[in-house]
């Protein structure tokens, strides 16, 4: 049997204030595959949003606040609390524009994973991503490490 499936999103807002939401539907089984709704709230220095995701298994809080006017450098913060599990997860994060075609950035959650990341637009649209990750709390087990590259014509 084939199985058809339907998605939909949806976004309306302003520069100042959004709200989104994003569906899918499997017309086989008569079921949500998945559906998520959020709202954006953006200040010429600052923005928050809360997004409620997982099929209402999981909220998510995150507030970026930019530290110079030139919006080289933010500090982030982040609050996901999931259902199902009954688990919260505090994130705390920073990033840094090195140049104009340079970020770096990092972060660190309250279960000890720390992770970093370098980005570099290596042409136009294009770039290059070296990431990594560490548990802090099991420095026995390997760290983990990632290579991506986003082209885009």
């Amino acid at each position: 049997m084939k199985k058809t499936s339907t998605d939909v999103t949806a976004t309306i807002g302003t520069p100042a204030i959004a709200f989104g939401a994003d569906a899918g539907y499997d017309t086989t089984s008569g079921s949500f595959t998945k559906y998520t709704a959020g709202i954006s709230v953006t200040k010429p220095d600052s923005y928050a949003s809360t997004i409620l995701g997982d099929k209402g298994d999981s909220i998510r809080a995150s507030y970026v606040h930019h530290l110079d006017l030139l919006k080289k450098s933010a500090a982030v913060g982040e609050i996901t609390r999931r259902f199902s599990s009954n688990e919260n997860t505090f994130t705390v994060g920073g990033s840094f524009a090195v140049d104009h075609l340079t970020v770096v950035k990092a972060k660190l959650n309250n279960h000890g994973k720390l992770g970093a990341l370098v980005q570099h637009e290596v042409i136009p649209k294009s770039v290059l991503t070296i990431s990594s990750e560490v548990d802090t709390k099991a420095l026995d087990k390997n760290p983990r490490f990632g290579l991506a590259i986003a082209l885009k014509p």
